[in-house]
């Protein structure tokens, strides 16, 4: 499915004619008051009153922000993606589609990191519907499509780097590379989510911590490689004097 634009009219101009023929209609009717309208004054009658009142049954309004995916008789048709009053294809079924920017805020995820060690890692998600065809027939609900391939990329990313990597500088890890994280999670999260028709803005992780069952342990060795490491500038320093 690829987005179009529907066929639309402004909805000031076809709600000027609707009430035209509604008027038109009641004059045929008028104009034989003494006696009986004939045959063709009364199909006139018929036709205009009809065709006012598909006139007004096809009036839509869309919101800034905001699409109106239409559908006739189960085929689609197209986008309105303007703002305003419009006329649209007569007796069409109209889907609202938001267009505004959101956050998805995931849950605390807990996942062994590349050196096994179970992590929460958690992550904000900022994105946008830049199809509507595609969010609303490639996809049976796009916004439970995008928590649902959130949480996947989130598990994928913490599982292929360390949370830590206690001194290697030049290794990626969860902590030290928040920047660099967020972009693969970002490249990542768009191809998965192109099929639904929505661009990701950007991604930030939003919750990292050690599981609660090794919280203590990990704290212990971090502590440990923080005193090795002043003695040993203490024993450079102290050489150097020398």
């Amino acid at each position: 499915m690829k987005e179009r634009s529907a066929w639309k009219l402004n909805g000031f101009l076809a709600l000027l004619i609707a009430a035209a023929l509604l008027v038109g209609s009641i004059l045929v009717l008028a104009s034989n008051a003494p006696g009986e309208p004939s045959p063709v004054d009364v199909l006139g009658f018929i036709v205009m009153l009809i065709g006012s009142m598909i006139i007004l049954t096809s009036l839509v309004v869309v919101q800034p922000n905001e699409a109106k995916v239409v559908t006739f008789f189960g085929r689609y048709v197209g986008t309105i993606l303007d703002a305003g009053f419009w006329m649209t294809i007569p007796f069409s079924h109209r889907k609202k589609i938001s267009l505004r920017v959101r956050n998805f805020n995931s849950q605390k995820l807990k996942v062994n990191d590349a050196e096994g060690n179970p992590i929460e890692i958690g992550a904000v998600i900022v994105f946008r519907v830049v199809d509507t065809a595609k969010a609303s027939f490639d996809v049976d609900n796009y916004e439970e499509f995008v928590e649902i391939q959130s949480e996947t990329a989130i598990r994928h990313i913490a599982t292929q780097y360390a949370y830590d990597t206690f001194g290697d500088e030049q290794a990626v890890s969860l902590r030290s590379n928040t920047d660099e994280i967020a972009e693969q999670l970002m490249r990542e999260l768009q191809e998965r989510l192109d099929v639904a028709g929505v661009r990701v803005l950007e991604t930030r992780l939003s919750h990292l911590a050690y599981a609660p069952e090794i919280a203590n342990a990990m704290l212990q060795r971090q502590q440990a490689l923080a005193i090795v490491a002043s003695r040993q500038k203490v024993v450079e320093g102290a050489v150097g004097m020398v």
